[in-house]
């Protein structure tokens, strides 16, 4: 079931991409963007899978929330009669879950979250037999509206930390989409540029149309404009030439998985970005969440990377721009290495690499 809203007085910064509604996941299909405004109710968790996959729900911490409400979502519907079934029950719906999408770590550490959860309050005396499954659903729920709360308030605080580095003038490049349709808040990068308008900073963004699937041209510059930003849009190819022409002064990314000495994993393209930032002698930053640190893997090398259906270069929605029969590698992402990252913005500030590997280990 969904409705649509026109886009006549939508003001972006009241729109949640996701929420708890009447015991369902309401959420933005962000594939009809910007042609349609879509506010989809799920309630099954198979629906929710289709929807992470096909990107109607993106962005590493929105994946993070949205899987924590789908745990919730299937304990609501489990029929178990004993804690024994409700376990085995769960303990399928999260390995269901996991098989989402392999990139960003936010998935993971929701879901992590979720059954440490269940494992701790399943083991308190009020719970005890005859078991009340009731209460523990309860409980579930109660930790996932968590988890969306603090993202929330950490998107609030990546602004606030990252504005500091916006001075009037400045005209910065962004790629892919990190901004309220990413998240359940304001946004990782875009959170930054809501920050420093709000602060009255007077600043140009170009955003890269991020090829194949348009995150860039499709929701960033959707949700710019929405905002009142002055944005401009170009083709991922055209970077190089806008950061000499336009005078680019910094580059500006979220991820969807940073690990433990740095390396960023972020949409395809971000690479490209931070290889002609260190030519052209220009901050290279990324913002993204404590959630989206993956401290168990050393290094880049250790995540593994999404690959996508061929049909993503070979079509453009329904338009066909490439023969059926061509050959395609499609990576959904990149790792970008440290030493090309001049500093990350969490929540908790804005980290030189050495600083953040001092910080976060």
């Amino acid at each position: 079931m969904d409705y649509d809203l026109s886009f006549g007085g939508v003001i972006i910064m009241l729109l949640n991409s996701i929420e708890w509604q009447d015991n369902r996941i309401r959420f933005i299909d962000q594939s009809l963007l910007p042609e349609r405004l879509r506010f989809v109710y799920c309630n099954n968790i198979n629906t929710l899978w289709h929807a992470i996959r096909s990107l109607k729900i993106r962005g590493a911490p929105l994946i993070g929330v949205a899987v924590a409400l789908g745990y919730t979502l299937a304990a609501r519907n489990s029929k178990a009669k004993t804690l024994k079934a409700f376990k085995k029950e769960m303990d399928d719906i999260s390995k269901y879950l996991r098989s989402v999408r392999p990139t960003a770590v936010n998935l993971f550490w929701a879901l992590d979250r979720m059954e440490r959860t269940l494992k701790e309050q399943s083991c308190r005396g009020h719970l005890s037999v005859p078991y009340n499954l009731r209460t523990l659903k309860g409980l579930l729920l109660k930790e996932a509206l968590k988890i969306l709360k603090e993202d929330r308030e950490l998107c609030k605080d990546i602004g606030e930390q990252g504005s500091r580095l916006i001075k009037n003038g400045d005209v910065i490049l962004t790629h892919c989409n990190a901004g309220i349709l990413a998240t359940a808040g304001y946004g990782t990068a875009l959170s930054i540029f809501y920050a420093a308008k709000k602060q009255g900073k007077s600043f140009k963004v170009y955003v890269d149309e991020t090829r194949p699937l348009l995150q860039g041209s499709r929701l960033t510059m959707w949700e710019l404009q929405k905002s009142g930003i002055d944005a401009t849009l170009i083709t991922d190819s055209m970077a190089a030439t806008t950061i000499k022409n336009k005078c680019i002064t910094k580059i500006i990314v979220g991820a969807d998985r940073i690990v433990r000495n740095g390396d960023v994993a972020n949409k395809i393209g971000t690479y490209n970005l931070a290889i002609l930032a260190r030519f052209y002698k220009i901050p290279f930053y990324v913002a993204a969440p404590s959630s989206t640190i993956d401290l168990k893997v050393k290094s880049g090398q250790g995540i593994p990377i999404e690959e996508r259906p061929k049909e993503e270069l070979i079509f453009i929605g329904k338009r066909q721009i490439a023969p059926r029969d061509s050959k395609a590698y499609n990576p959904a992402f990149d790792i970008t290495p440290a030493k090309l990252i001049t500093a990350i913005i969490t929540e908790k500030g804005i980290f030189s690499i050495n600083r953040f590997r001092k910080v976060y280990r």
